[in-house]
């Protein structure tokens, strides 16, 4: 599936196609004054782009819209996993999700009452914690690839769709190459095993780590096509266009 998904990126990569990610508009040059003074260097430079959060309260930072847009350091890697990982939104999240789980008695070690709730709390936070952090800085660092989401944002619907999902399984490297995506794959799986240093003793093993490595997986791939078409809906519905 990773390799068909690979294969069929490659179309979105070829510059001259239609569906190349979607870039920035450059700057209109400014005239230069009759005088022969030419422009500050500042008016011919691309403004910084404007990220917005899905449905005004999911953190969407590592979406951008520029194809070639510059690689991140180590320590913008770092920024990108901490701005995700420890957003409010995480924090409300993973309450609710404790909440539902603890309704579904799912982690029946855990508990009930106020004891077993913070219980799920803190794994919940711990889940969201451990995948950012392997697949935002870890991964990206070791192995020099950008964990950014490189939104399309024009052409058919079915392609965009297709491009999207493919994205978890390729991405881009530091020096712009195309490569399978090892940080988001690797780091689903990392982020599971880790969940087993604090996971109940009956809700760990190698079958639930791969369980739940495929459904981080899917969670990612529905990230994507929120990123890819929330600045779609947005415009359509509420006027608030301009992207993510």
């Amino acid at each position: 599936m990773a390799l068909c998904a690979l294969s069929f990126a490659q179309q979105f990569e070829d510059p001259q196609s239609e569906l190349a990610p979607l870039e920035s508009q450059p700057t209109p040059q400014a005239r230069v004054p009759q005088t022969g003074t030419a422009p500050s260097p500042a008016t011919s430079e691309t403004p910084p782009e404007k990220h917005e959060r899905i449905l005004g309260v999911i953190p969407a930072f590592g979406v951008t819209n520029l194809r070639h847009a510059p690689s991140l350091t180590p320590s913008e890697k770092f920024k990108l996993f901490a701005r995700q990982a420890f957003d409010p939104f995480q924090w409300v999240a993973a309450g609710a999700q404790a909440g539902l789980s603890q309704a579904e008695n799912t982690w029946p070690a855990y508990g009930q009452g106020a004891a077993g709730y913070g219980k799920r709390y803190g794994a919940d936070v711990a889940d969201v914690t451990d995948r950012e952090f392997m697949s935002d800085f870890l991964f990206p660092v070791l192995l020099k690839q950008d964990p950014r989401y490189f939104r399309l944002g024009h052409g058919s619907i079915k392609h965009r769709a297709a491009y999207s999902l493919a994205q978890e399984f390729w991405c881009k490297s530091d020096k712009e190459t195309r490569q399978f995506n090892f940080s988001k794959v690797l780091g689903a799986f990392a982020a599971k095993a880790a969940s087993n240093l604090y996971y109940p003793p009956s809700d760990r093993g190698l079958g639930l780590t791969m369980r739940r490595s495929d459904t981080s997986i899917l969670s990612g791939m529905a990230s994507g096509l929120g990123a890819e078409f929330w600045p779609d809906i947005s415009c359509k519905l509420f006027h608030k266009c301009g992207g993510i």
